[in-house]
C-alpha cells in the first residue's frame, strides 16, 4: 500500500529509520524488488549500469552479518560517539542507534548495495565517479521505500568488516565495493516529520566559499 505522499513531502521527511523498524513483518521481495525497479531509473554517471544489489533475507545470513555489526559497534563504539557532532537530536541519534544494535540481528532483509571497483589508490575524481552512480540508486531506493510505508538508514559501520561479509556473501572484494548496509522493514507507523536542520543561509553561499 502506498502513502501517496507528495515528492516534497518523501523527500522531506524520509528519515533514518532505527527504532522504529519492525522486526516482526516479513517484506515480501516483491515490494523490494519494485523499489529496486525506481532505484535503477536514478541518474548515472560514466560507470552506467554497472550496480549490484543484494538483498538478504535469508535469517542465517542476517543473522551472520549482525553479527559481525554487533561486534564493530562494540570495538569502535567510542570513536564511533566522539565523531557525533554535538547538534540538536544527537543524543536521539546515538540512542536509536543502539537501539538499531539490539535487534539487527533479526531485520526481515537487508540491502548490500555493490560499486563497481575498489578505492584504494584512487584520487578524488575516481572516487567520485566510483560512489556518484550507486549512492544516488540508494537513495531512491530510500525514499521508494518511504512511499511504501518501510524504512531503512544507511549502517555504513558494517562495512568495517566488509571483507568477513563479502566471504559470506560470496562477494568478489577485487570487483566490487560495499558502500554500505541498510535494514529493510515495515516502520512502526508512518508519521514522519521533518528534522531540524540548519537554516539554508547557514550552509549556502553564491559564488564563493
Amino acid at each position: 500500500m502506498k502513502l501517496n505522499l507528495s515528492v516534497d513531502q518523501v523527500l522531506s521527511t524520509t528519515r533514518s529509520v532505527r527504532k522504529r523498524l519492525d522486526i516482526t513483518r516479513p517484506v515480501p521481495r516483491e515490494l523490494i524488488d519494485e523499489c529496486l525497479e525506481l532505484a535503477l531509473q536514478a541518474p548515472n554517471g560514466i560507470n552506467q549500469n554497472t550496480w549490484r544489489f543484494i538483498v538478504v533475507d535469508d535469517p542465517a545470513v542476517i543473522a551472520k552479518l549482525g553479527k559481525l555489526y554487533k561486534e564493530v559497534v562494540a570495538e569502535h563504539s567510542k570513536a564511533l560517539t566522539a565523531n557525533v557532532a554535538h547538534l540538536p537530536g544527537e543524543d536521539k541519534v546515538l540512542d536509536s542507534a543502539m537501539a538499531l544494535v539490539e535487534k539487527i540481528e533479526k531485520m526481515p532483509a537487508l540491502l548490500i548495495p555493490l560499486a563497481a571497483g575498489r578505492p584504494e589508490g584512487k584520487a578524488a575524481p575516481e572516487w567520485a565517479s566510483m560512489y556518484g552512480s550507486i549512492i544516488q540508486a540508494t537513495w531512491s531506493f530510500l525514499l521508494a521505500l518511504r512511499e511504501r510505508g518501510l524504512g531503512s538508514v544507511w549502517m555504513s559501520a558494517g562495512t568495517r568488516r566488509e571483507k568477513e561479509a563479502a566471504e559470506i556473501l560470496g562477494i568478489p572484494m577485487d570487483k566490487y565495493t560495499q558502500i554500505g548496509w541498510f535494514p529493510i522493514a515495515y516502520t512502526i507507523g508512518t508519521d514522519f516529520k521533518k528534522a531540524w536542520r540548519k537554516p539554508v543561509p547557514e550552509v549556502r553561499t553564491y559564488n564563493k566559499f
